[in-house]
């Protein structure tokens, strides 16, 4: 990769593989002497995302729909802004690979799932003109969208929650939602040039190392 930074994305909905995907590309490069980071959003450990756990747990309401699209997307850009400037922005800035799991492209899915189809394209547009230029963050050079259809990714996560369906936030327990984001996420692959790695077979799930040699393969493209 050349001198300046980069910034990878792995994106998709809840349950379809995005930290796994994401360390096992860190750890690839890394293996292959790359300068590189991995960092995830929201950052939970973080007090920038006060907001977005705020908002997750239900404090704002219990349905998605409760924060309208805009105030949603503050909360979230708030938390990478924090972060580029207090933690991984210099890294990127000297030329560093990043690679992340979730960026604004999650609040691209997920906030335009909130809006008429009519308005998904002036919500973009505000969207990253926001995040990119008035608050300066770095647009991604690629981002990976990793499809896995609703009713595979509800199975995993209740198989992460060990069926505990109360430990779910207000977006993974909500399926007609989740529906929603994945009719945006279709939307978005195709209008904005993400690339699209199908995740799922027949209903179940294609093997982790079969779909991160996909992802190797793509990122191969861009070196």
């Amino acid at each position: 990769m050349d001198k300046k930074g980069k910034l990878i994305v792995i994106e998709g909905l809840d349950g379809s593989g995005k930290a796994t995907q994401a360390q096992r590309l860190f750890e690839t490069l890394q293996a292959e002497g790359v300068s590189v980071r991995k960092i995830s959003f929201p950052n939970y450990e973080s007090d920038s995302s006060a907001l977005v756990r705020m908002y997750l747990r239900g404090d704002f309401g219990s349905d998605p729909s409760d924060v309208n699209a805009y105030a949603a997307s503050s909360f979230y850009a708030a938390d990478r802004y924090a972060g580029y400037k207090a933690d991984w922005g210099r890294f990127y800035e000297e030329g560093g690979v990043l690679i992340a799991d979730r960026y604004t492209t999650s609040n691209a899915v997920h906030q335009c799932s909130k809006l008429p189809e009519s308005e998904w394209d002036s919500y973009l547009e505000w969207l990253f003109h926001y995040e990119y230029e008035l608050l300066g963050i770095p647009a991604p050079d690629v981002v990976i969208y990793l499809k896995v259809d609703p009713e595979v990714s509800q199975r995993l996560m209740t198989g992460r929650y060990e069926g505990e369906e109360s430990k779910k936030d207000i977006h993974e327990r909500n399926v007609a939602y989740l529906e929603r984001s994945a009719a945006a996420a279709a939307y978005c692959s195709s209008k904005l040039g993400w690339t699209v790695v199908d995740c799922a077979r027949d209903g179940q799930m294609r093997s982790v190392e079969e779909i991160g040699d996909k992802i190797r393969k793509i990122i191969c493209s861009i070196e």
